[in-house]
């Protein structure tokens, strides 16, 4: 049990360092329907990396990702295949990351998010979480190692909910900090926006970089385990 909830935490982590996330619940925040908005994204957002975790976890559950209380070879080679990913696209991401902070472009859809419907909104938060390379691929990931570890089903379940709750964090605090603070937010949430936004491209590769790396490791010591 312990040693599924320290790979599933470090994951976990990675995807609440997700600062394209950030920046669309603080856009969505700033919006005049912004408590509707928000709380839309964060629905969407837990929808999204719950629904790929249960996926996952049936998958795993019905291809016998465990056998024996050892993670099954398959598990090894998704883990080695989406090691390999994720770091070959934290080297990619740093070699486009800008030289000048100052001059980091958010992407052009994000102009539009003042304009998006809740339903728009929710689309948003399902296509951040679940369909985004960097969170899909370590929400597999955390899902491959719930699976394969052996533990009853309840208990998978449960560390997944806690892999949700706290990669969620991320989105959820902009929110907290609205709901609460309201208008005096504003300020605050300016400086997260404009920080994450700098650093996006940097944050998330050297993230990518390093589990991919760690992925990597787990993979080949469950295949040649």
């Amino acid at each position: 049990m312990g040693k599924v909830l320290g790979d599933v935490l470090g994951l976990a982590a990675g995807v609440l360092v997700s600062p394209l996330p950030i920046i669309a619940m603080i856009l969505v925040l700033a919006t005049p329907r912004g408590r509707l908005g928000g709380s839309v994204f964060a629905i969407g957002w837990l929808v999204g990396l719950s629904a790929l975790g249960a996926v996952m976890l049936a998958v795993g559950a019905s291809g016998g990702a465990s056998g024996h209380g050892q993670p099954a070879t398959w598990v090894g080679g998704l883990k080695l295949a989406l090691g390999v990913l994720l770091a070959l696209f934290g080297v990619r991401l740093w070699h486009r990351r800008p030289r000048d902070v100052s001059q980091a472009q958010l992407p052009k859809w994000m102009a539009a998010i003042d304009r998006f419907t809740p339903v728009k909104i929710f689309g948003l938060a399902l296509l951040l979480s679940a369909a985004n390379i960097k969170n899909a691929t370590f929400t597999i990931a955390a899902s491959a190692s719930i699976s394969s570890s052996g533990i009853p089903l309840g208990q998978q379940i449960g560390v997944l909910a806690l892999f949700v709750v706290i990669a969620s964090l991320g989105i959820l605090a902009p929110l907290a900090v609205f709901l609460i603070a309201g208008e005096r937010a504003r300020s605050t949430l300016d400086g997260w926006k404009s920080w994450a936004a700098q650093h996006n491209i940097a944050v998330m590769a050297v993230l990518c970089f390093v589990i991919g790396l760690k992925l990597l490791g787990d993979g080949i010591a469950i295949l040649t385990g």
